[in-house]
């Protein structure tokens, strides 16, 4: 283990994070994908495989990511914008519907589905990370400085709010984070957040979801007993959140063990969006504090790395990937033990899922990046020094 890791560059405990991360998602997804095996006819070791491939995967573009210098990340970012917002639109018109929502494009030859906002993401922070960093000395300006920032952020707002709202708004909090930490100003931001809130509610009103939304937010505050009552999915709104609920109860304390979850062959999705339920389930409440743990000692080292970070850019990068991807674990777990209503985020690095877990790695690996280059200017500064230390010394005998 030891010598692996002196191979790989940066943050040593993000490394051990992610690969404890990947090898619990293995055990989760494995024992979560029965039901799904069974109603498509195929073995679970078929599932367990193609896990396995894309964390694999996930891995080697992590390692290739960390091993660019996170300075040309400025100059891709343009790129990944120029590639996005045509993306996005497209998906908008044309992408697969599920749920009468667009979020879903397919990739021709290999014939396997794409979710753009994945790579939206990835490229506007990376993008509000160049813009910052870069008009740093003109920030206050609204015409040089705000008004370029926000539209960016503002059109990828509008272009996932349509068919994913929730990761629209997720994507927007993250984006004022990094905007404050920015320096742009609070009321500016607290002026333009209250018309996306508006924009937010009209797509809730009127949007193709509509009903899908009126029912999590009816179903979240709803006050009836939960029960395990056989109520069919498309009947009863809770269906979901109730069942996440009872595998959470039924837990206990140390869980059930691996592979003895009961709710796996209840819920959905128990092996994407409510894959933090099942963990409880089989975990306990140990082990959900213990996951709860590594994704917030993930979110400790990022910012440590935005402290030592000596250039705007790449603090500015580890900022806005490592608030994303914290976010977006504690709101997979919020809406798995009940505190928000339903959103279909998946856990990072956990989920069965494909771009979430090739993009979550390509962000992992940037933040890597910025650490290596901290780890290399540390390195050359105290062999810059060592010299001049050794004169003094001969010249004090």
């Amino acid at each position: 283990m030891e010598q692996v890791l002196s191979k790989l560059k940066g943050d040593k405990w993000i490394w051990i994070i992610v690969i404890i991360l990947s090898g619990w998602s293995l055990l989760a997804v494995y024992s979560s994908v029965g039901t799904l095996a069974y109603k498509e006819g195929k073995g679970t070791e078929l599932y367990l495989f193609k896990h396995f491939s894309i964390i694999a995967v996930g891995l080697v573009m992590m390692f290739l990511s960390h091993k660019l210098d996170y300075r040309y990340y400025a100059g891709i970012s343009k790129l990944l914008m120029a590639i996005t917002i045509p993306l996005l639109l497209y998906t908008l018109v044309f992408g697969n519907k599920v749920n009468d929502a667009s979020r879903w494009v397919t990739i021709p030859v290999i014939n396997q589905t794409f979710q753009t906002s994945d790579l939206a993401k990835l490229a506007l922070i990376t993008f509000l990370a160049r813009m910052l960093s870069r008009k740093q000395e003109e920030i206050k300006d609204v015409k040089k400085s705000f008004l370029p920032i926000m539209g960016a952020v503002c059109l990828v707002f509008v272009l996932i709010a349509w068919a994913n709202l929730s990761t629209a708004v997720m994507l927007f909090g993250v984006s004022v984070l990094l905007l404050l930490i920015g320096r742009i100003s609070f009321k500016q931001i607290a002026l333009v957040s209250l018309g996306v809130g508006l924009l937010g509610l009209i797509v809730i009103s009127v949007g193709p979801r509509r009903a899908t939304y009126f029912s999590r937010i009816k179903g979240f505050f709803a006050t009836e007993e939960v029960t395990t009552s056989n109520v069919p999915f498309q009947e009863d709104k809770n269906y979901q959140a109730n069942n996440a609920k009872i595998a959470i109860a039924t837990g206990g304390l140390f869980g059930k063990g691996p592979g003895n979850s009961v709710q796996r062959n209840v819920l959905p999705h128990p092996y994407s969006d409510f894959i933090f339920a099942i963990i409880i389930e089989e975990y306990g409440t140990i082990g959900g504090v213990i996951l709860l743990f590594l994704y917030l000692a993930l979110m400790y080292r990022c910012i440590r790395i935005v402290t030592l970070s000596p250039r705007a850019f790449g603090a500015f990068l580890a900022a806005g990937l490592g608030f994303s991807l914290t976010i977006q674990a504690l709101a997979n777990m919020a809406v798995a033990v009940g505190l928000g209503p339903v959103t279909g985020v998946p856990l990072p690095l956990v989920s069965m899922g494909g771009t979430s877990i090739l993009f979550t790695s390509v962000a992992l690996g940037i933040i890597l990046s910025v650490s290596r280059n901290i780890e290399e200017l540390k390195h050359k500064q105290e062999l810059d020094e060592t010299p001049k230390q050794k004169k003094v010394i001969v010249g004090t005998v």
